[in-house]
């Protein structure tokens, strides 16, 4: 997959809040990492921050140790990264959903933070006040994939012609991109009919069966932690039942689903590893402006499309990134 590319905001002055890594390296040789995840520790996005780890020097129990608790559901956060605090972790990757990054700035004050700001905006909540000179101890990544929930009801459009409406199933990490989707939806003329899930493990095909007759053209899948974790059953279902579907991330693709529209999941991880480096070697929270992924990819699954009797119009196909046959 091409690197995506990033823009970066300068600026940015030492902080006293943050302990940078170097001085922690002092105390002990080797850098702990810790991420709580309802995930597992071999999903996609790991595998990739693991790799460029690698590439930057860092190998497991030698130099780096990754302390992954695995969660359940995203009640569990809070306690998970009090648990990680515990453990003395160097650096905490604070990925995905609001209360991750929450969870995290709730345990610890000193201990730098690296987000990947997924399902959320960090800005607008009032995590961070400045992109280009962070305060406090965290930096990161913000994917501001909450803007793009128009330009994925615009290519749903392309694909299904004369598309009025649509489902959306949501969740509780998923609330933000819910409320832009059902705003974009009533700019374009598109009613939204709305499934709320709620205590997972998520029944996705009794989601569907409630969804009316006249709302099924088209599902628009969020991301979230559970239901990124339940990409294969979802994309699974979607193919079952001849469902066109919208997805944020490739993954879905991979696993079956028709179409995403959206960063480079494995990217924004990468990355990651990369501030986790800069801050080992000395670097403060302040100095590392949060960054926002600047391309954006549209992945066609060709071989979906025909199992669900669907023609991929050849406008949409001829500007695809990438095309799954």
């Amino acid at each position: 997959m091409r690197r995506r590319e990033f823009i970066t905001l300068l600026g940015g002055a030492t902080s006293a809040h943050a302990w940078p890594l170097a001085a922690r390296a002092q105390a002990q040789k080797m850098l702990r990492i810790g991420m709580a995840s309802v995930l597992p520790r071999d999903a996609p996005f790991m595998i990739a921050f693991d790799k460029r780890m690698r590439e930057l020097g860092y190998a497991e129990e030698q130099n780096v140790a990754v302390e992954y608790l695995k969660l359940t559901e995203p009640a569990e956060y809070a306690a998970g990264i009090k648990e990680l605090v515990k453990r003395h972790v160097d650096v905490i990757i604070a990925q995905g959903p609001e209360v991750t990054l929450k969870s995290a700035m709730s345990a610890t004050s000193t201990i730098p933070i690296v987000m990947v700001a997924i399902d959320y905006d960090p800005f607008a909540r009032g995590y961070v006040t400045s992109l280009a000179h962070p305060t406090g101890n965290v930096t990161g990544i913000f994917f501001q994939q909450i803007e793009l929930s128009a330009k994925r009801l615009e290519i749903a459009k392309e694909l299904v012609p004369g598309l009025r409406s649509a489902a959306v199933l949501w969740d509780s990490g998923s609330a933000d991109q819910f409320q832009s989707l059902k705003n974009a939806g009533e700019n374009l003329g598109i009613k939204i009919f709305a499934v709320e899930m709620r205590n997972p493990p998520y029944n996705y095909a009794a989601a569907w069966e409630s969804v009316p007759a006249e709302y099924r053209s088209m599902l628009i899948l969020p991301t979230s932690g559970i239901f990124f974790r339940d990409r294969q059953e979802i994309a699974n279902l979607t193919v079952e039942r001849r469902i066109p579907a919208m997805f944020v991330f490739r993954e879905w693709v991979d696993a079956g689903g028709l179409v995403s529209y959206g960063a480079s999941l494995t990217g924004l991880f990468a990355r990651a590893a990369e501030y986790v480096d800069k801050l080992a070697k000395g670097a403060a929270t302040s100095d590392l402006p949060i960054e926002q992924p600047t391309k954006f990819q549209l992945v066609l699954n060709l071989k979906t499309a025909k199992e669900i009797g669907l023609t991929i119009p050849e406008a949409t196909l001829l500007r695809a990134d990438e095309v799954i046959e």
